[in-house]
């Protein structure tokens, strides 16, 4: 089998998983939006997955994705890029350039950095907002309770534009480690919507991982972020 066909066919059984797990949840498939990993992979593997009909790819590192995103070849349709690793606020300028989507948002001093360069390039960014769920003092990523107060910092900007939150819960182990992260963060996200600030919306819910997407599923999650279950384990 070629590693495209094996791609091909790894693609249809994550997303296979993905409509089991939001069935088995009462939800509609539909509902459950996948952003496929590709950090570490050369642009070769994600034209794969995008000639497979995966659209929306997540990378780690803003240089990384860089190289990528400017590799992409001019006669293609643009993918969908997400940031979903920490971003250094040095590292701004060049993420406002080429990121559709910048999920990991967690201080005002970061979002005035993105708003700044996205105004030089007459552009509005979409971000989340990364939610610290389990308060781990090693991660990134506002605590639950101060994400209201955040939000209504950053909607003043007029640059970036809040879409929603995500979470990380814990990398690898027994994915029920992760269940209480998503269900505060899920808590928090039903609260915002209930209470709305003005200029910030609460449409996404990035919660869950290559371990940890059917937890995140059945606790509201309507993205996820897979990788290994896509493209195998990193070399």
């Amino acid at each position: 089998m070629s590693e495209q066909s094996t791609l091909e066919h790894s693609l249809a059984a994550v997303r296979a998983r993905i409509a089991r797990a939001a069935a088995d949840a009462g939800r509609d498939p539909a509902d459950v939006g996948l952003v496929a990993v590709t950090k570490t992979l050369p642009l070769s593997r994600v034209r794969e997955a995008f000639a497979c009909g995966q659209w929306r790819f997540g990378e780690n590192r803003v240089q990384e994705a860089a190289e990528k995103i400017q590799g992409w070849p001019a006669d293609l349709p643009r993918p969908e890029w997400h940031l979903i690793g920490h971003l250094q606020t040095n590292k701004a300028k060049k993420a406002a350039a080429i990121f559709d989507l910048i999920q990991t948002v967690d201080s005002i001093h970061l979002a005035q950095e993105i708003d700044q360069r996205c105004g030089s390039l007459g552009k509005i960014m979409p971000i989340l907002i990364e939610v610290n769920s389990g308060r781990e003092p090693q991660k990134s990523g506002v605590a639950p309770e101060g994400a209201a107060a955040l939000i209504r910092e950053i909607s003043a900007l007029p640059q970036v534009s809040v879409q929603g939150l995500m979470t990380m819960g814990p990398f690898e182990g027994d994915p029920e480690l992760a269940r209480p992260y998503f269900v505060e963060t899920k808590k928090l996200f039903e609260k915002l919507k209930e209470n709305p600030v003005p200029n910030a919306e609460m449409k996404i819910l990035s919660m869950g991982m290559t371990n940890s997407y059917r937890v995140a599923i059945q606790e509201g999650s309507n993205m996820i972020r897979v990788g290994t279950l896509i493209f195998g384990e990193r070399k």
